[in-house]
This record gives C-alpha cells, sequence and structure tokens, in this order.
C-alpha cells in the first residue's frame, strides 16, 4: 500500500501562484508514475500534469505553460501552479501508480491522496 499527503492548496488571487506538494509513504517505487488531477464542484476528476520515472511530462492544454509538476525525490512530487486563473479553483489530488505509463485516466491510478483545495478569487 501507498499513502499520499498532499499539501499547500489555499486561496489566491487570479494570477498568483500557488505550489503543491505530495509525499508518499509506503511500498513506492523510483519507477512509479506520478501525478494530480482536479475536481472542481459539479463536474468530472480531470488531468492536470504527470510524470513517469524516466523524467518525462505531460500536461493537457488547459494549464499547459502555466503548471509544472517536478519531482525531489522518489517520495516527494511538487506541481508549481503559475498564472492562476479563477477556472483552477478545484480540490486538487496527488495520485501514484505502478504502471509507469502516463494516462489523462482518473481509473488508471491506484493511489490517491485526500486532496486539497485550490480557489482563485477573480
Amino acid at each position: 500500500q501507498v499513502q499520499l499527503v498532499e499539501s499547500g492548496g489555499g486561496l489566491v488571487q487570479a494570477g498568483g501562484s500557488l505550489n503543491l506538494s505530495c509525499v508518499a509513504s509506503g511500498r513506492t517505487s523510483n519507477r512509479d508514475v506520478m501525478g494530480w488531477f482536479r475536481q472542481a464542484p459539479g463536474k468530472e476528476r480531470e488531468f492536470v500534469a504527470g510524470m513517469a520515472w524516466r523524467g518525462n511530462t505531460y500536461y493537457p492544454a488547459a494549464v499547459r505553460g502555466r503548471f509544472t509538476i517536478a519531482r525531489d525525490n522518489m517520495n516527494t512530487m511538487n506541481l508549481q501552479m503559475n498564472s492562476l486563473k479563477p477556472e483552477d479553483t478545484a480540490v486538487y489530488y496527488c495520485v501514484r501508480d505502478p504502471s509507469s505509463i502516463i494516462y489523462d485516466t482518473p481509473s488508471r491510478y491506484r493511489y490517491w491522496g485526500q486532496g486539497t483545495r485550490v480557489t482563485v478569487s477573480s
């Protein structure tokens, strides 16, 4: 089992920045794929960023150029979010899976954190 704990959410004005962190514990592997999803009220979970063990990353168009995923070590990951917009408001979830492949589908990720709330005011 793997446990994930996010931190760093909060309230920020449009145009501002936040850095989310995710710390993993348990049976982790340096070949795990790591990533972030978000869920806004009344909407489905949406893929935000992913990083495979070789360091390759993927971002959807909605956040590309504004969000950056980075790995400090095998168990610590960050999501730097710049130029935030009100539509970025959501609960952000850290995810991890032993598959080693970046998918944008929630069901592809075995482990989820509890989520951290990000609110961007206009």
